[in-house]
């Protein structure tokens, strides 16, 4: 009976080790889950599953979509993503980064029954990974947007991923985003983009814009550091608020790294041209792809919709178009943006009530 009792006591002691191991791995683990990444992107939702329309095998590759969703422009990315899962029957995934305090808000937006069975991912993003890479002007802070850096740092936001498809939150996807997706990519290059020059948008309207939409008007050719790397001045510059990235060949080479430098470098001797003020994310991608990306069919960024508000375009070529892009300081969300109504039709009313108020009072937005 001694040794029984024993082994009664060296069973006991051993569950009690067991569950206070267990008790502290599962302590190691939510600290490890609820402390934010390096970067600062920390998923803070998972997807549903899968609607059944998707189960169809022809279907099921996970096709990514990365969209940046600020609290004062939530109406945009919410009829973008609405336009893309209306138009597609494939496996579409969201990948949606924003701040913090704009979660709940995006939660309850996400709920509205044309988006409830939409497949989605919440990030948060930190500005203080941008610490040291941007100059921010205290008197003009409001005015700083550090989602616009989120297309920066794919690969962490979709590291799984091996292709990605980034888009602004002031566009609206008319066709399958399938189309867009597979965009050949030439070898060793990154990503594909519009460029302006060669345009579809620059040939229908923009035609004689000058300076506006080559490197001259990005970069700063009077500083040596932009001399020195021979870029011709006159190269057509691309938009970046539409593209398609191959991640193993964005992280082969390293180019969120890359981006990194050129915005650190900026802080320091400023680089950027003065002539297109604000534009802060598209001179650093200028200078990392220069010459070295792919382009995506013109159709799929029709852009400058919100350059005036003014129509450039034709009804019939509006209708064409696979992508309308509202870049510019006259957003769809605005009084005075030109083919509002096409906008309106993919726009989920706010069940918090908050954007519609902005939108009522709202005139321009920060031009991308």
């Amino acid at each position: 009976s001694v040794n029984i009792s024993i082994l009664i006591v060296a069973v006991v002691i051993f569950l009690l080790v067991i569950h206070h191991n267990f008790l502290s791995l599962s302590d190691f683990l939510r600290r490890e889950l609820s402390d934010p990444s390096p970067l600062g992107l920390q998923p803070i939702d998972f997807i549903p599953a899968a609607p059944q329309r998707l189960t169809d095998e022809s279907n099921d590759k996970e096709i990514s979509v990365v969209i940046a969703a600020s609290d004062e422009r939530l109406g945009g990315a919410i009829a973008a993503m609405n336009s893309i899962y209306q138009n597609t029957r494939s496996n579409v995934v969201f990948h949606i980064v924003t701040l913090n305090d704009t979660v709940d808000h995006l939660r309850m937006w996400l709920r509205s029954p044309p988006l409830k069975n939409m497949r989605y991912r919440i990030l948060d993003f930190d500005p203080r990974v941008l610490e040291g890479k941007v100059q921010v002007d205290p008197q003009k802070a409001d005015t700083f947007k550090p989602l616009t850096f989120a297309r920066f740092y794919l690969p962490n936001l979709v590291p799984h991923a091996e292709k990605v498809i980034y888009v602004d939150d002031d566009v609206i996807v008319q066709d399958d985003i399938v189309e867009l997706y597979n965009t050949p990519l030439k070898p060793g290059h990154a990503a594909a983009f519009s460029d302006d020059c060669d345009s579809t948008s620059s040939k229908v309207a923009v035609r004689g814009a000058g300076n506006q939409y080559n490197y001259i008007g990005f970069l700063d050719y009077k500083k040596e550091t932009i001399r020195k790397l021979a870029m011709k001045a006159n190269t057509c510059s691309f938009n970046p608020g539409v593209f398609v990235a191959n991640l193993t060949e964005w992280k082969l080479q390293n180019i969120t790294k890359q981006l990194e430098k050129w915005m650190a470098l900026n802080v320091v001797e400023e680089l950027y041209s003065k002539t297109l003020a604000g534009s802060i994310t598209t001179p650093p991608m200028l200078i990392v792809f220069y010459k070295q990306h792919s382009s995506i069919d013109p159709m799929w960024n029709v852009r400058h919709l919100g350059s005036s508000a003014g129509k450039r375009y034709s009804p019939q070529f509006v209708e064409a178009a696979k992508l309308l892009h509202w870049n510019g300081h006259f957003k769809p969300w605005g009084r005075t943006a030109s083919y509002a109504e096409v906008w309106e039709k993919w726009y989920v009313p706010d069940p918090a009530g908050k954007f519609n108020l902005i939108r009522r009072h709202s005139e321009a937005y920060e031009a991308k």
